[in-house]
């Protein structure tokens, strides 16, 4: 292997590989990259959405209520679902988005006990620069993959993460 093809994962491979030879490092070699490449996407997601003050937790709200489509509301349990909360932390979260007019509450039409939860011109603005912002750092980390090796790699992905969210 090229050193420059060799990354920290392969160091750690090849430390386990002399110290316990029997065993078999594969899932290692896997997973140990995923969780580097989740922390660095972190990073870029957190420093996307600073740039729109916003907080990741404010993204999801946000993200979820824009992804409904017109007129870009959802209930609160809805919420809790799409982003996989609790109903107090995302009552929390509501509240924080409502003092900042990015999102306003409504009775629900269906149940007069209910409430709505629908997303501001402003809020739909700022997320919407914030996801644009975000496509292109995600865009950034994966610059040197090509996109049939992209869609590849998100096919073998997508075989891991469904069995995990059952």
């Amino acid at each position: 292997m090229r050193d420059d093809a060799f990354d920290d994962v392969d160091r750690i491979v090849v430390a386990w590989r002399r110290e316990q030879p029997d065993l078999d490092l594969l899932p290692l070699e896997v997973l140990s990259r995923v969780t580097r490449l989740a922390k660095r996407l972190d990073q870029a997601r957190r420093t996307a959405f600073a740039g729109h003050d916003l907080e990741p937790s404010a993204f999801d709200v946000l993200s979820a209520l824009r992804r409904a489509g017109t007129p870009y509301e959802l209930s609160p349990g809805q919420l809790v679902q799409e982003t996989l909360v609790t109903s107090g932390t995302m009552t929390h979260r509501v509240d924080r988005l409502a003092d900042q007019g990015l999102v306003e509450r409504r009775p629900d039409p269906r149940d007069r006990r209910g409430v709505i939860v629908r997303l501001t011109a402003e809020g739909q603005a700022r997320v919407d620069a914030a996801f644009a912002d975000l496509l292109d750092r995600e865009r950034a980390l994966l610059a040197d993959v090509p996109p049939a090796q992209m869609r590849r790699l998100a096919a073998q992905l997508r075989r891991v993460t469904i069995p995990l969210e059952r």
